[in-house]
């Protein structure tokens, strides 16, 4: 028998390929649609759009009616931002989210988490799921997811069981993100590395991060946390130097030191408040930790508890976008 899956985010970056791994697996799809242009993109994947947002929680608890599992992979995503904008995205709508599959009398939710709800200034080296949450980060992606996947926790009991996947820097095609933002950074000059980018992170190709939370969906534990990544940590700026390259980008050599960063990026941030800009300080505290700071991961649990192990290499990934380049040119 079909089962069938509610999604949130599902014309975005993450949701849109797990939409259609669900679909190759059988799985029929209703996804949230806030508006016209979503709605179309998730009906070319072959799922039903179901009008609504995060903030209609009548809309969503009718479209999460009848599912077997919900997967929230909607999210308020930057660097700079009020944080009201934040709280609302992230954390109201996750608690929306949670209160209209409950309704809706789905058995099973599952959260696209971020190692970024960890982050509060210091480097994540070899951390796993019993890293405390940071919902004091001063950035405010940070402390929003941290509290949106409290709340999903919480939220986990019997006839309703959460469980939260964190994939930490996704990248594969149809990415929204990564590429883009660098892209445009190193078209308008703006791109630099952070103390030389020869530090270690963890990478997640977006086939594995949707293989965890499938894997979350069948196998995770009531109130689980999973950490999914492609493996062994690579060097920071080797893969972003050669994911770019798919793209025909050439990234520049141009480096600020770590300490110059470290310093000057609180400042700036606090000028751009004093004085109310509403675009991105030069440097703002998220990118400097993203950019600059090691970020190594446990998968152990994830391997154990899930039987998760990566799918699709770094190789095999930067292989197929740099395929996909070649034809759409």
């Amino acid at each position: 028998m079909s089962r069938t899956a509610f999604v949130t985010g599902g014309s975005g970056f993450v949701g849109g390929r797990l939409i259609r791994r669900l679909l190759s697996d059988g799985w029929s799809v209703r996804a949230l649609a806030r508006s016209p242009g979503p709605a179309t993109i998730v009906n070319e994947l072959g799922a039903q759009p179901a009008s609504g947002d995060l903030a209609d929680v009548a809309a969503m608890t009718d479209a999460a009616r009848g599912a077997d599992v919900a997967f929230h992979a909607a999210a308020h995503l930057g660097e700079w931002g009020p944080r009201a904008e934040f709280v609302r995205g992230n954390v109201d709508g996750t608690r929306n989210a949670l209160q209209a599959c409950a309704a809706g009398g789905v058995r099973r939710f599952v959260h696209v988490g971020t190692e970024a709800a960890l982050l509060a200034g210091k480097p994540l080296i070899d951390v796993d799921e019993s890293t405390p949450l940071r919902p004091d980060s001063k950035a405010s992606y940070p402390a929003t997811k941290a509290m949106a996947e409290q709340a999903v926790r919480d939220a986990s009991r019997e006839g309703f069981e959460t469980v939260v996947v964190r994939p930490r820097l996704v990248w594969g095609p149809g990415d929204t993100t990564i590429v883009p933002a660098l892209t445009e950074s190193i078209e308008k000059g703006r791109f630099a590395w952070i103390g030389g980018g020869r530090h270690l992170t963890a990478t997640t190709h977006v086939d594995n991060a949707v293989e965890g939370l499938m894997l979350g969906a069948e196998r995770g534990r009531a109130g689980g946390v999973y950490f999914v990544t492609d493996g062994e940590p690579v060097e920071f700026r080797e893969f972003i130097t050669e994911l770019l390259a798919t793209q025909g980008v050439d990234v520049p050599a141009t480096n600020i030191p770590a300490p110059v960063a470290r310093v000057v990026t609180p400042i700036s941030e606090g000028i751009w408040r004093a004085l109310r800009i509403k675009r991105e300080p030069p440097i703002t505290r998220l990118a400097y930790w993203l950019l600059a700071q090691q970020c190594t991961i446990d998968t152990t649990r994830a391997r154990s508890e899930l039987g998760y192990a990566p799918i699709r290499t770094i190789d095999d990934g930067m292989a197929e976008l740099r395929a996909l380049h070649a034809r759409s040119r």
